[in-house]
C-alpha cells in the first residue's frame, strides 16, 4: 500500500491533516495516512481547535520499531531475523565506534539478499539502509537533512557520534566523500556537541552491493 500512494519509509513522520483526512474509510481513501491511522502506526499527538487540525505521529519507540520490522521485508530481504540480527551486530560494532567494520557486516550480508528489482536509483538503498539503522533503537536516524549548500542523505546520532552518510550509485565512495567536503556538511552540524564522521557509500548496480566507501 505504500508503494501504491508512493510513501517512503521516512515519510512516515509528523504531520498535520484536519479529520477527515486521516479518518476515513479505507476503501476509498486518496492517501495512506487513513490506513496507517486505523492500524495504530500513527496516532493523535494534539489538535489546534482555533484551526481546526491535527497533528499525527508515530506514537512511541516501539511502535516506531514494528513498523520498521514489518517494512523489512520490502526493502531489505525476506528473511526479517536475519536483518534484525545484522542490524545487533552493526549497532555493537558502532558502539565500538567501528563505522569500518559496519559497513564490512553490511557489505557481507547485502551479498546473501535475492535479487531486487527496484535497486536501480540511489534513493532505493538511502530507504534501505534508514529502515536498517532505524532497527538501532538507542540511535536517532533521519535522511535529506538541509543544509545551506545541500541535503545530507543520511544523518545517524549514535551514543557518542554523529555521523554524515552520502550515497552514490554506480560512481564511487571517494566522490561520495568529495561531495561531503565540497559543499561543507560538518559545518551545519559544528554546535552538535559530539565528534563528526564522514562516510562516503558507492553502490554497485550490477551486484546490488555497496563496492567501496570512505571515511573521515
Amino acid at each position: 500500500m505504500m508503494r501504491k500512494y508512493d510513501v517512503q519509509p521516512v515519510d512516515i513522520t509528523r504531520v498535520e491533516a484536519s479529520a477527515s483526512e486521516f479518518d476515513a474509510p479505507t476503501e476509498n481513501m486518496p492517501t495512506i495516512m487513513p490506513l496507517l491511522y486505523q492500524s495504530g502506526y500513527i496516532t493523535i499527538k494534539d489538535y489546534n481547535r482555533d484551526y481546526d487540525y491535527y497533528t499525527l505521529d508515530v506514537p512511541n519507540k516501539e511502535v516506531r520499531l514494528g513498523l520498521t520490522k514489518a517494512l523489512i521485508p520490502s526493502y531489505v530481504s525476506p528473511n526479517t531475523l536475519a536483518v534484525t540480527n545484522m542490524a545487533r551486530r552493526i549497532a555493537q560494532a558502532l558502539d565500538k565506534r567501528d563505522m569500518d567494520g559496519a559497513l564490512t557486516l553490511l557489505q557481507t550480508f547485502l551479498g546473501t539478499v535475492p535479487y531486487c528489482t527496484n535497486a536501480n536509483s540511489e534513493g532505493h538503498y538511502q530507504q534501505m539502509l534508514y529502515v536498517i539503522f532505524s532497527l538501532l533503537t538507542d540511535y536517532l536516524v533521519d535522511v535529506e537533512v538541509h543544509t545551506p549548500t545541500g541535503r545530507v542523505d543520511i544523518v545517524m546520532l549514535t551514543r557518542t557520534d554523529l555521523y554524515l552518510l552520502e550515497i552514490k550509485l554506480n560512481q564511487s565512495g571517494k566522490s561520495a566523500s568529495h561531495q561531503i567536503n565540497l559543499k561543507n556538511y560538518r559545518q551545519r552540524f559544528a554546535l552538535s556537541g559530539r565528534p563528526i564522521t564522514t562516510v562516503g557509500v558507492n553502490f554497485d548496480g550490477e551486484t546490488r552491493n555497496i563496492s567501496d566507501w570512505i571515511i573521515e
